[in-house]
């Protein structure tokens, strides 16, 4: 029996890869659309047994071809560009393709393990997985809220096969260089005090309860880690959010990322306002195309996520950043 990773060349979806690779698990079929080549690399160091274009993968699953040799689908690909404007793009690629597979999935009693995502959530400041708390602010998040409304009314049916989404807060970690600007502010804080010896971070970075921004960023190893414990449990259906459980600061990303740098260096760890006095961090205006469609605060709710059995700590971003920098140190 094979397992299935759509978005397998992707950030989310090449961390599932190497997660099941580290327990063993190779015939994996990995989908992805390579019109960005440099995705492969994300690949390399990971066994599968097959690749297959998005665009051939949906047709030979209309077809019938993979009928009885799957045990798992972990459907990571999408179209993740938050200011991406065009809508019917968006729908085809989020929304539509999805409903195929979920819907095959169904048919063929396959675990069915998905991305969501707090974009769903908009501008709410509880962050709790019920339909009176989400409103998204972009095209992106109501692909991603529509699938979810079609996920509950399948699951509101009681189907015997598991269907599980996952409602991804701020990810980062390794393996999402090929993202670009989409890329986490720790990857771009990393780059931009490798290149410049600063870090540049928009005005009101200093906290949420001081009108600024304040996000739940969460680890990739911790997203992988979630993913393969639901993988493992096919009674658990659901849609969860899956974060950290706090909401940090974009300060707090910025030093965990300039001391990961320090460190590498061996130089001893500094604190916000020696970083400040140093000129090692500077403020920016908060950009125009961004607002009104970026979420100020967000804090995932976990207590569903713990409720379904998953009990294991998260990385708080001085851990994963941590981690993270030296990942990026020995591979970029």
């Amino acid at each position: 029996m094979y397992t299935i990773v759509t978005g397998a060349a992707g950030f989310i979806g090449s961390n599932i890869v190497k997660a099941l690779n580290e327990r063993g698990v190779n015939k994996i079929i990995a989908v992805d659309n390579l019109t960005k080549a440099d995705k492969f690399k994300n690949l390399v160091d990971c066994e599968i047994a097959d690749y297959i274009d998005k665009q051939d993968f949906i047709e030979r699953i209309q077809a019938g071809f993979f009928d009885g040799d799957v045990e798992a689908i972990f459907h990571e690909g999408a179209c993740s560009d938050t200011m991406e404007t065009d809508g019917r793009y968006m729908m085809e690629n989020n929304f539509r393709y999805s409903s195929i597979l979920l819907d095959w999935c169904l048919d063929q009693d396959v675990q069915f393990l998905y991305a969501s995502s707090a974009a769903t959530y908009g501008a709410a400041t509880t962050f709790r997985e019920e339909r009176q708390f989400e409103g998204p602010l972009n095209v992106y998040g109501y692909s991603k809220f529509l699938f979810d409304q079609i996920v509950r009314q399948r699951l509101a049916l009681e189907p015997s096969s598991q269907i599980v989404g996952f409602r991804y807060f701020n990810v980062y970690g390794p393996r999402e260089t090929h993202k670009g600007r989409m890329a986490s502010v720790a990857f771009h804080h990393y780059n931009q005090f490798r290149a410049e010896g600063r870090v540049k971070l928009f005005e009101g970075s200093h906290g949420y309860e001081n009108g600024g921004q304040m996000r739940d960023f969460v680890f990739v190893g911790d997203v992988a880690k979630v993913n393969l414990f639901f993988l493992d449990h096919p009674e658990k259906s659901g849609i969860f959010n899956l974060g950290s459980g706090r909401a940090q600061s974009f300060n707090d990303v910025a030093v965990a990322a300039v001391n990961g740098c320090r460190k590498q260096k061996g130089e001893t760890a500094l604190t916000l306002d020696q970083l400040r006095a140093q000129g090692l961090l500077e403020y920016i205006a908060f950009p125009e195309a961004l607002k009104g469609k970026y979420q100020a605060f967000t804090e995932a709710d976990l207590q569903r996520l713990r409720a379904a059995g998953y009990t294991a700590p998260m990385a708080s971003v001085e851990e994963g950043v941590s981690q993270y920098v030296a990942w990026l140190h020995e591979h970029v």
